[in-house]
């Protein structure tokens, strides 16, 4: 029988349907993004690009070819860093200017390579990469948020086949975040603890959603989970803010995530997926009940009317099935 289960951060309900379920080999994956004649991303190209804000190499200058990582702004940017907000009232609703910044993460010089294949040492860059300009960005005092995230595959949104990740700083802080942010404290003032302490607890004690553990990090399949494989990256102990996370925990976060996209990826194919970074916002001192954490989302089952006009989610594999199966993946 197909269950309603309530997300205790949020308070959303998603359906785990049961009847529906189908078994990980059967769920499709989205064919590939065709290749581009020229691209942008790749190293000798960089005269394509926007002037780069950001790059890791080991010789040469600004914008050179010679780099492991390269940071540019986005050429067609959602959000623009010159000007003021200007927030103003018109009527009953409000408006401000679309201030903030638009940023990509080139993640690698190789043109074909995915996150899954990259090296310990290569996903670690990638991490800092994130951190260090988010240190950056939030002395600027008109952002409130950064949003980092990653679309691998059409499906997930990606319009750009070279590996990738995007970042945006936000005048305000997405409702998403609130909606965690609302029901962390809820459950804070109730038991003076961590919500997603006790989560990663209670996970490790019960080992059904639990698909991997190391020193300082581990992978779970949400309880609530709204998506077919959905996992949550989460730090065993409690930190509020992803920047201020150090190399050495970085090497334990970029092993398990190296070992997620892996035993992801033989699980159900090269499917697009969404990964996205949650970490409290800039200037906001809510270090006891907020816990940053990476969430990883396959796109195997399409959002349509009813979850559209209910904000239910019908996920028709369950958690603890997907975590069992990611489990026994040998590596």
């Amino acid at each position: 029988m197909p269950e309603l289960r309530k997300d205790p951060i949020t308070e959303r309900w998603v359906i785990i349907s049961t009847e529906r379920a189908k078994r990980p080999l059967n769920l499709e994956p989205e064919p590939p993004l065709e290749q581009p004649g020229i691209c942008p991303f790749c190293p000798g190209n960089e005269h394509l690009t926007p002037r780069e804000i950001l790059a890791y190499r080991d010789s040469g200058g600004m914008n050179d070819p010679n780099w492991r990582i390269r940071v540019i702004p986005n050429k067609f940017p959602a959000l623009r860093v010159e000007g003021d907000l200007d927030r103003q009232g018109v009527g009953l609703y409000d408006k401000m200017n679309g201030i903030g910044a638009h940023e990509i993460i080139i993640e690698t010089p190789a043109h074909d390579r995915k996150m899954s294949q990259y090296n310990e040492h290569e996903l670690q860059c990638v991490l800092s990469a994130y951190r260090d300009r988010m240190n950056d960005l939030k002395r600027d005092e008109r952002f409130k948020y950064t949003l980092v995230f990653k679309n691998e595959g059409a499906g997930a949104g990606a319009t750009q086949p070279h590996s990738h990740s995007q970042l945006i700083a936000l005048p305000i802080v997405p409702k998403s975040v609130m909606e965690e942010l609302k029901g962390s404290e809820r459950y804070f003032d109730f038991k003076q603890r961590c919500i997603y302490c006790d989560i990663v607890r209670q996970e490790l004690h019960d080992n059904e959603r639990l698909v991997a553990e190391n020193p300082d990090y581990v992978v779970i399949a949400p309880f609530a989970s709204r998506h077919p494989f959905e996992l949550w990256i989460l730090p065993r102990d409690h930190h509020a803010r992803f920047e201020e996370t150090n190399d050495e925990q970085f090497a334990f976060l970029a092993k398990i995530l190296s070992e997620t996209l892996r035993r992801l990826e033989q699980a159900v194919g090269e499917t697009a997926y969404n990964l996205t970074l949650h970490t409290t916002p800039f200037g906001q001192s809510i270090t006891a009940f907020y816990h940053w954490h990476i969430e990883i989302t396959s796109r195997l089952t399409k959002i349509a009317g009813f979850e559209r006009g209910s904000g239910f989610y019908i996920n028709p594999t369950p958690p603890e099935e997907a975590a069992e199966y990611l489990r026994k993946i040998k590596l």
